[in-house]
């Protein structure tokens, strides 16, 4: 008997599993495909955490997987003995997210964990925020942040308030493997949990501590009062955890023409006005936009369920149209915007570092070699920058200025340990009333910053390949490029290729081989010629292998041509 079809037949028997989960199980008894898709394999807890469909079986996120992560992760404090300064929990719009949360709390409380657990839904970064702030060993984020409906997920926080990185990640993950019996995950009643102290109920206070550290990083709160009565600003929380902190945060700085998205103002987990709750996708903003019409908006703003990435669209005054920023522009138009106004006000400093993810805009160099920073590179995934924040509060050789991820993701300041769509939220809004002062838009801005320098367009193409065939697939493409080094992307030559899981760097000119200083990951990075460069790598949390792409052009037109060339060409590895 196939592997799969034993786990399956052990669900449906086992007294474990609850009479709802057997009947969900029995409805797909002859669909053999189904029930293959949902028992083909654990659902992997990664690096990431746990990411999956919503659904009954091993391959599925439903309270059985929750609670082996979380039994796997209790495991692991115990062994560390921090048990006692507690976990805390949050929890996004998603369907199940709150009950996921609560299965979460009660299996940890059963360990002997306390559970600091938010009173209704709440964005990453506030979590990030409440794992420091209340002194945690940990912190769980109950999401799949921008995914679709059917999916949800599960992210784990250490004591710094960022995602986990090695070598906990992998001690970790090991525990977790290491719970093969369901009848070993523990629970308790939550009024017990409650009368025991292990429980523990938060919300407003850390939203109050939250907010005002948020507002701690405005550079021109002047300006904000001058001319926040002027701008007209729409948001979309996308049916998400942002609607309440965004107009807190902008009505107690003095933004009073706020208009939010009716339509997609409460939260809902089925996303019923998007196909996909994503701010990197343009489809997501068309009600926000028509909104934008309706009153003519300066700025259109979006933050996906878990808020912590930020979509923008700003005007063009010369066409009147909504031009939309990739995750690059607007992270750009932040760092610009503060490090020029720093540097004016002479509070720029001096050991400031820049960080990007390896995958994000060249612009990122020149901007940090602009105003005397330096740069930094991380992987793909803020917990990288985390860990280097966390590196410099130690060692105070560095200063932590801003930092970056292409995928719609910043962080202004260290209050936080993730990526912070409320703060950047708040940033953007800031830059657009001090530009508008000057007579600018924030369209404006980005154009003056291209013919500074230069224009830089990246690209990205994601292929989907779902299940256990996708997944093998992906693993020949990236096998295949190994293997048979390209020495060109159609017009571009290749000058250096940079291996992550082999941690080598090696230039085509010459020949030499170089050592990268990064952890290991399943990443090929190419340096073209001409400022190019483009990356592959699987996604870490999607069934996905994505290629990114990056060029430099002296005019729109140029780098748009460059940037569509450079696409066709990676489009025919595939």
């Amino acid at each position: 008997m196939e592997k799969w079809l034993e786990k399956y037949n052990e669900w449906c028997n086992n007294p474990i599993f609850d009479e709802e989960t057997k009947q969900d199980l029995l409805s797909i008894k002859d669909n053999e495909e189904e029930i293959k898709d949902r028992f083909y394999k654990d659902l992997e807890f990664g690096t990431a955490g746990l990411r999956g469909v919503i659904g009954i079986g091993t391959n599925r996120m439903n309270k059985y997987t929750v609670t082996k992560a979380t039994q796997g992760l209790a495991n692991f404090i115990i062994k560390e003995n921090t048990q006692n300064k507690g976990v805390a929990i949050s929890y996004d719009s998603r369907n199940m997210s709150k009950e996921f949360s609560e299965e979460t709390a009660l299996c940890l409380n059963a360990n002997g964990i306390k559970t600091y657990i938010f009173d209704e839904l709440r964005p990453v970064p506030e979590l990030s925020f409440a794992v420091r702030e209340l002194g945690c060993t940990a912190g769980i984020m109950i999401t799949a942040s921008h995914n679709p409906p059917k999916y949800n997920g599960y992210k784990v926080y250490w004591d710094d308030g960022a995602q986990i990185v090695a070598p906990k990640d992998k001690e970790i993950i090991e525990e977790v493997k290491a719970v093969v019996d369901f009848s070993k995950i523990k629970s308790m009643e939550k009024e017990e949990a409650i009368k025991q102290g292990l429980y523990n109920v938060i919300g407003k206070d850390i939203d109050d501590k939250y907010i005002a550290e948020l507002k701690k990083q405005i550079i021109n709160p002047d300006i904000i009062k001058e001319v926040g009565k002027d701008i007209k600003i729409v948001y979309t929380p996308l049916h998400g955890t942002g609607n309440k902190p965004v107009k807190r945060v902008l009505s107690e700085l003095g933004f009073t023409n706020v208009y939010i998205v009716p339509e997609q103002e409460k939260p809902d987990g089925n996303f019923p006005t998007v196909e996909y709750p994503n701010p990197e996708d343009e489809k997501a903003f068309k009600l926000a936009l028509d909104l934008a019409n309706k009153v003519n908006a300066d700025i259109v703003l979006a933050t996906d369920p878990d808020a912590d990435r930020l979509g923008v669209y700003a005007k063009d005054v010369k066409t009147g149209k909504y031009m939309a920023f990739t995750g690059n522009m607007s992270a750009m138009l932040i760092a610009e915007y503060i490090l020029n106004q720093k540097q004016q006000k002479d509070i720029l400093p001096k050991n400031g570092v820049l960080i990007k993810s390896i995958v994000s805009t060249n612009m990122a160099d020149a901007i940090a070699k602009e105003y005397n920073l330096e740069l930094i590179e991380v992987l793909t995934g803020f917990k990288y920058i985390g860990e280097k924040i966390k590196e410099f509060e130690k060692t105070h050789e560095k200063e932590y200025v801003f930092g970056f991820e292409e995928s719609y993701g910043c962080l202004v300041g260290t209050h936080a340990r993730d990526k912070d769509g409320i703060c950047a939220v708040m940033m953007l809004c800031e830059a657009a009333a001090f530009y508008k002062k000057q007579g600018l838009t924030l369209w404006d801005q980005m154009i003056k910053m291209y013919e500074k320098y230069g224009y830089y367009k990246e690209g990205i193409t994601s292929i989907t390949m779902e299940g256990a065939d996708g997944a093998e697939k992906i693993k020949q493409i990236m096998e295949e490029l190994r293997n048979n080094v390209p020495t060109e992307f159609g017009e571009y030559k290749v000058i250096k290729v940079k291996d992550y899981k082999t941690s080598e760097c090696k230039d085509l000119q010459t020949n030499n081989i170089s050592k990268i200083n990064l952890p290991t990951s399943n990443v090929l990075y190419y340096d073209l010629e001409n400022d190019g460069w483009c990356c592959v790598r699987p996604s870490g949390t999607e069934p996905k292998i994505k290629f990114y792409m990056g060029v430099k052009g002296k005019t729109n037109e140029e780098a748009n041509t460059k940037l569509e060339n450079l696409k066709q060409a990676i489009s025919k590895l595939v």
